[in-house]
């Protein structure tokens, strides 16, 4: 069964006023684990796309499925706790919470989950490490390079283990060396973790990466493209 499975989904905005047709029947479905680039010229409907499958919007016509969970239709307390458990968030601008510690940021989404403490810190420790900032655990985000607030976001957004991760233009404010370096540990941990990575970007080092390529255009997908290494 597909982690994520999209018929038919539309978004129309001002409807009302002068219509902007976002998306127009888009039909997908992301497998777990994969490691999945959208990609297409500015306007083409990439975060909105994102916005769509992570509950942030709700779709015109058509549906989302997560886990068979039709989730453009669910109440919106039903969402919000829904997302809180089975979908992670990394966005452009990082959204650490600027008055937390790293670690505190990266277990917050788990002390809204009610985790136990133990486990927890278990999961911090581990993440960190893995992320290579465990020497930064105490620090505020401000005092952090752009690529270490990136790492610190990826870290969040993987600690609660969410069916997949949603990264909306996660390289666009580092330099090519964090990207590369943000790049290879994502990438590792998606293997690691078994967990699916859908990615909005512009950037040609996230495609190199991606192990398939969704190319949308005026809102419709014109290209699937599964680049994974020969076995």
């Amino acid at each position: 069964m597909p982690v994520i499975e999209v018929k038919e989904l539309t978004k129309v905005y001002d409807e009302t006023l002068v219509p902007v047709r976002a998306l127009s029947g888009i039909n997908l479905s992301f497998e777990k684990g994969e490691f999945t680039a959208i990609v297409g010229p500015s306007g083409c409907g990439k975060t909105t796309l994102l916005n769509l499958l992570g509950g942030l919007d709700r779709p015109t016509s058509g549906s989302v499925l997560v886990a068979s969970e039709d989730i453009g239709g669910m109440k919106a307390a039903a969402l919000v706790d829904f997302r809180l458990h089975h979908i992670g968030f990394i966005f452009q601008s990082y959204n650490l919470i600027p008055v937390l510690t790293v670690k505190e940021n990266v277990s917050f989404v788990m002390e809204l989950q009610r985790r136990e403490k133990r486990a927890t810190e278990e999961r911090v420790d581990y993440l960190l490490n893995a992320m290579g900032i465990a020497d930064k655990k105490n620090v505020r985000p401000r005092y952090l390079s752009g690529g270490q607030q990136q790492r610190v976001a990826v870290a969040r957004a993987l600690a609660p283990e969410p069916m997949f991760i949603l990264a909306d233009e996660p390289t666009a404010n580092l330099d090519s060396k964090s990207t590369d370096h943000l790049l290879d540990l994502m990438s590792s941990l998606n293997r690691q973790e078994k967990v699916t990575f859908i990615f909005s970007t512009h950037d040609q080092r996230v495609m190199d990466k991606a192990r398939r390529i969704v190319t949308l255009q005026d809102g419709v997908v014109i290209q699937d493209t599964d680049q994974s290494p020969a076995p």
